[in-house]
């Protein structure tokens, strides 16, 4: 059995995009290690077998389903969160979207409005309504966004998920700088190529495009999302006490290159 160290002991924090991947990974990491999970996606049914899941193993969770597009959505996680546990100490605002196979000038509006709204105005809309709470508890808070390798270089995806990634390092930023004196940190990952539901259908019977989002990364594989889950747990927790402000590479060295 696993050692659990119980990282998040009495902690609540809030998970977006948790209804597969690397934001489910991470509900039932954080659970394990303690913390009280208050799980946001728009796949409610997904949603709910995962709090079942946890619950099944002593661990405590809700579900509120919501698309993190929508302020009312979100406010409605963060009150849950305050109502049911009593707080929210960490956020995990892990919630993306993506476009595939067209260049600039082949993507429409839609396309772009879609990555921006999920990528970037999601994260904009979960901090604008985590903050406050953190500021009016004792201990701050700690908040991890998903950001991705395209937030550092154009990688290959398309333009405006490349724009949006970059923009969320933007806002990770901006709020570590601006909430930083009131005990609160803010840091993103950088997130390399994942095997997840998301990925999965361009991966099944095309080996090329597994050795493409490969060929640079040192380690010349995907990730788990449970190795990435693994890094926004120690970001949430006081191991990181010292780490605001930072985009950590969580990509198999692909950045290192």
């Amino acid at each position: 059995m696993p050692h659990v160290s119980r990282a998040l002991q009495g902690r609540t924090v809030m998970i977006t995009g948790a209804s597969s991947g690397i934001g489910a990974a991470a509900a039932r990491l954080f659970a394990e290690e303690g913390a009280a999970v208050v799980l946001m996606a728009r796949r409610k049914d997904r949603l709910e077998e995962l709090v079942e899941a946890i619950r099944g193993g002593q661990g405590r969770a809700v579900a509120v389903p919501g698309d993190v597009r929508s302020p009312a959505d979100v406010q409605a996680a963060v009150t849950r969160a305050v109502e049911e546990f009593g707080g929210l100490d960490a956020a995990f605002n892990n919630a993306g979207s993506g476009t595939f196979g067209a260049v600039l000038h082949e993507l429409d509006e839609d396309a772009y409005d879609m990555v921006m709204d999920v990528n970037v105005r999601g994260v904009w809309n979960c901090m604008r309504r985590q903050i406050p709470v953190m500021l009016g508890q004792s201990g701050g808070g700690t908040i991890v966004n998903t950001s991705s390798v395209a937030g550092h270089s154009a990688t290959g995806a398309t333009a405006p998920y490349i724009a949006a990634k970059h923009a969320v390092l933007g806002l990770t930023r901006a709020a570590a700088a601006e909430y930083g004196a009131a005990g609160i940190r803010v840091n993103a990952l950088m997130v390399g190529a994942t095997r997840t539901a998301q990925l999965e259908p361009y991966l099944v019977g095309a080996p090329e495009v597994e050795r493409e989002l490969t060929r640079r990364a040192v380690q010349k594989r995907l990730a788990d999302p449970d190795e990435v889950a693994q890094a926004a747990l120690w970001l949430c927790s006081d191991r990181a006490s010292f780490v605001t402000g930072g985009a950590i590479a969580v990509d198999g060295g692909w950045s290192a290159v």
